[in-house]
């Protein structure tokens, strides 16, 4: 399937019958697991290495940002081509829940009914909503169990007292800051930051009934679904939730648009 940019008339041209150089996204193939989350596996369109970052984003937004999908026959066909795609692979008809991230995007939601074209009757959606800043919290018993509290060869311990306290200002320090960013910002930036790991409630379960639900559900298989990943941020969060309270069931990652590298840092 090919998908090029004319750059003179500023427009993306569809061909769903060739596959060709210029091309700026490709399916992924056979599914790349991210070891961090256990049995997990990403699917979805990937931009080609070639592609230039202001030609991403005009994509993105084309995608995301269009006129009503179901009257756009290439950017309906692009979004079914990719579920068929991941049908094939994974087969719809043996996941019990897809969970997606709160969103106004009317292009996951016209994934979420061509879906349930694929899967049984009693699949179950669940929708994972953005915790408010000031809901954000750090995991200090957990760093401090794997970093502060870390012992030499010799048996001595790595940090002094006055070492640790200062680290734990840090964090308070962090920690207020934070507290006062928008959630994109605080996504973006804490990201790729060594506390990242114990950085916890970004996201939360719209309801409680939801997070019963999640708990209850063992060894039974999860999708995720969302439309474009950006930084991974959102995806990241959701799949930390999800093993909080599910160690045991596999779970399959679409992304409309997306790098399946994105979630190989998690951990």
């Amino acid at each position: 399937m090919g998908i090029t940019y004319d750059n003179e008339n500023q427009r993306f041209v569809f061909d769903f019958e060739h596959d060709g150089k210029e091309d700026i996204v490709n399916l992924t193939g056979g599914g790349y697991q991210v070891e961090t989350f256990g049995r997990c596996f990403y699917y979805g369109y990937e931009f080609a290495e070639q592609v230039e970052g202001s030609v991403r984003s005009a994509f993105i937004k084309h995608v995301k940002f269009s006129e009503p999908i179901q009257e756009n026959p290439d950017l309906s066909m692009f979004i079914k081509k990719a579920i068929d795609n991941l049908s094939r692979k994974i087969n719809l008809y043996n996941y019990d829940l897809v969970v997606m991230p709160e969103s106004t995007s009317k292009v996951n939601q016209y994934m979420l009914r061509y879906i349930y074209r694929f899967a049984q009757p009693v699949l179950r959606r669940m929708e994972l909503v953005k915790a408010l800043p000031s809901h954000i919290s750090f995991d200090m018993d957990a760093y401090e169990q794997q970093y502060l509290n870390d012992v030499l060869e010799n048996g001595r311990a790595r940090y002094t007292e006055a070492q640790k306290d200062e680290v734990k200002r840090t964090i308070e320090q962090m920690l207020d800051l934070i507290h006062k960013k928008d959630y994109f910002t605080i996504a973006k930036d804490v990201k790729k930051s060594r506390f990242r790991p114990y950085m916890t409630q970004f996201l939360k379960f719209s309801s409680k009934a939801d997070e019963e639900l999640c708990a209850k559900i063992r060894q039974q298989n999860v999708l995720v679904i969302d439309d474009v990943a950006t930084s991974g941020s959102t995806l990241n969060e959701i799949l930390r939730v999800l093993r909080i309270l599910n160690e045991d069931n596999e779970i399959a990652i679409f992304s409309l648009i997306g790098r399946k590298d994105l979630m190989a840092d998690a951990g």
